[in-house]
């Protein structure tokens, strides 16, 4: 017996389907291509540079006979980065018992009392306690201030808020308890989002933005293209697409269904 015949489906003259080019479809692979291998070449090239970069660094420091490299006819990429990463797990092992505190405050005094030097690392060990530190809240808060004219809104990091010298020096401020609370704000500037401006101003003069500061990031970065996503309207948007998928199964014909 014969399989049934599918019946050719009739063409809606009312919306008829656009051919594409090849020359359309080329372009379309491309560019496709383009989006997937871009992303890919560019993330592999930094971390190998910031690999190559760490081993030019750390193995100088190492006898070339502890090396594998010495005894390999071949280099192995990223033994300086695991050096490195093992020297500083064990400087902070070090440096939260009592025999390490007491080297690593040995070592302070002796920078505290280095003409030019010591302010150098006082001010470096600062900012690194406050951007490393767990408790630490700069530039953890992302906000909205009208700038450069009044009506525009640019995207700014919060961070610590101003000292009491600062404080009492400003208009109104809050030294004595009264006026404004100042905070200071670091305002990125686009595309490079590590250069812009920081200055001070009242809290109630920025609104607070319930978006994390890597979205933020990369919408300064992206120049507005790359807009924050929400994870509960992405996995909506994937449930609504399936159910129309399976709503199509369902209505599509019993021959085609066998067909496929």
């Amino acid at each position: 017996m014969a399989p049934p015949i599918t019946p050719i489906p009739e063409i809606d003259p009312g919306n008829p389907r656009k051919r594409v080019s090849a020359r359309g479809r080329l372009r379309t692979y491309f560019l496709t291509g383009i989006i997937v291998a871009g992303p890919l070449a560019i993330t592999a090239y930094l971390t190998w540079w910031f690999i190559a970069l760490i081993d030019s660094w750390v193995k100088p420091l190492v006898p070339a006979s502890y090396l594998p490299d010495h005894y390999l006819p071949f280099s192995i990429p990223g033994l300086g980065l695991v050096i490195a990463f093992l020297a500083v797990t064990l400087l902070g092992f070090l440096t939260a018992n009592l025999v390490g505190r007491s080297v690593i405050e040995f070592g302070e005094v002796l920078l505290a009392r280095t003409p030019v030097i010591s302010g150098l690392y006082r001010g470096l060990r600062q900012i690194f306690e406050t951007l490393f530190s767990a408790n630490g809240s700069s530039f953890r808060t992302v906000g909205l201030v009208e700038f450069p004219v009044k009506g525009t809104w640019s995207v700014v990091f919060l961070s610590a808020p101003a000292a009491p010298e600062v404080q009492e020096a400003l208009p109104k401020g809050a030294g004595d308890g009264t006026g404004h609370d100042y905070v200071g704000v670091f305002l990125p500037c686009a595309p490079n989002p590590t250069t812009g401006f920081f200055f001070y101003l009242p809290r109630s003069a920025i609104i607070e933005v319930g978006i994390s500061v890597e979205d933020a990031a990369k919408l300064v970065m992206s120049a507005g293209v790359i807009q924050p996503e929400d994870p509960q309207r992405g996995l909506q948007a994937m449930a609504a697409t399936l159910r129309a998928a399976q709503g199509d199964q369902a209505t599509r014909p019993e021959a085609e269904r066998q067909d496929a």
